[in-house]
């Protein structure tokens, strides 16, 4: 490290022997060298010679698409779920036709060519109809063997909490086409999940249990009121889910009959009258809210139906004005009441 200066000074020496360098170069560079490697070179090196660029990589794997994606818009999206696609499955029901629609039966709420399914107006059918005894044994092979008192104690314990993160609510839509896939999104990360129902779907709780263990496949294990825990199966593999296309947006809800009739059936126009009269002066057997839980409406109806002939619910709080004056046939009659026809007029005076 000594003899450092006198080398340097030496190799300075033969570079200013050289022809070609010029001698004010040379004394600048020796100048403002500090006595580091470093500081010798100049500010801009070349770059050494034989030395090549690293080759780019190629992207074209990359920006090629998949041959068999699932979102790809060139093509439908295949599903073999066995029932038909609706909106809603447990506020509609399928044998009703309706009379009028109030868009095109073409606009898919599922958007153009997005799936292997021609939309109806009010459902897209399945194409091919599965076997239900093949149904039955997936959804046993998925399930397994019934869970013991301890498990389902467990499992009702860790989600029936109100504070629980996996939680889904089922709202006046009812059970809907993609709550479906909320359902199973939720399984991947739990066993069960937790679903609060409220409004109009709680006055037929049993409609809505069985089309959530018919349409997802899982079964409940726990129901307390509006409460339900879904539990997705021993063997349930979330690779293995079902393909659910999504709907876009919600179709707009056809045109049925009407169910409000001028005369009741079995009866006179004066008795009609007569019985709607007393519906409007009886008191109200309940109030119906939007966001209300009715698990006992139907048996209070029963109830009253033993020693009345007519029944009025009010349901002027967030719903649509109506009167029940018939239960029969397991047909209820509504009438749009006296109230809605005077605000009607009123409004467009």
């Amino acid at each position: 490290m000594a003899n450092l200066p006198f080398l340097r000074r030496a190799a300075l020496k033969t570079l200013a022997l050289r022809p070609g360098n010029p001698p004010a170069l040379l004394r600048r560079r020796s100048l403002s060298s500090g006595g580091g490697a470093a500081a010798d070179d100049p500010p801009f090196s070349p770059k050494p010679i034989g030395r090549t660029p690293k080759p780019q990589k190629s992207r074209t794997r990359k920006e090629e698409p998949p041959e068999s994606s699932p979102g790809d818009p060139e093509r439908p999206v295949e599903s073999d779920l066995p029932f038909d696609f609706r909106y809603s499955y447990s506020e509609t029901n399928a044998a009703v036709e309706p009379i009028g629609f109030r868009e095109p039966p073409r606009f898919s709420p599922f958007g153009p060519g997005r799936i292997d399914r021609a939309w109806t107006g009010t459902s897209a059918p399945a194409r091919e109809a599965l076997d239900p005894e093949e149904a039955a044994a997936e959804r046993g092979r998925v399930q397994g063997a019934p869970l013991s008192e301890e498990e389902i104690a467990e499992l009702v314990e860790r989600y029936r909490h109100s504070d629980c993160n996996r939680q889904i609510n089922l709202g006046k839509g009812g059970v809907t086409h993609n709550m479906l896939d909320d359902i199973h999104n939720h399984w991947k990360r739990a066993e069960a999940v937790r679903i609060k129902c409220l409004g109009v779907p709680t006055l037929d709780m049993d409609n809505v249990c069985f089309h959530l263990e018919d349409k997802s496949g899982g079964k409940i294990i726990y129901r307390n009121i509006n409460i339900l825990l879904l539990y997705r199966g021993r063997y349930y593999d979330p690779k293995q889910r079902p393909v659910i296309p999504l709907m876009l947006w919600k179709p707009y809800a056809p045109i049925y009959p009407k169910l409000v009739k001028n005369v009741a059936e079995g009866l006179t126009f004066e008795e009609t009258k007569e019985m709607r009269n007393r519906g409007l002066n009886s008191p109200p057997l309940t109030k119906l809210t939007r966001n209300g839980v009715y698990v006992n409406v139907v048996e209070k109806v029963r109830e009253a139906f033993k020693s009345e002939d007519v029944v009025r619910l009010d349901c002027k709080h967030d719903l649509v004005p109506c009167v029940p004056i018939l239960f029969k046939d397991e047909q209820i009659i509504l009438w749009r009441g006296k109230r809605d026809t005077e605000s009607t007029s009123t409004s467009h005076a």
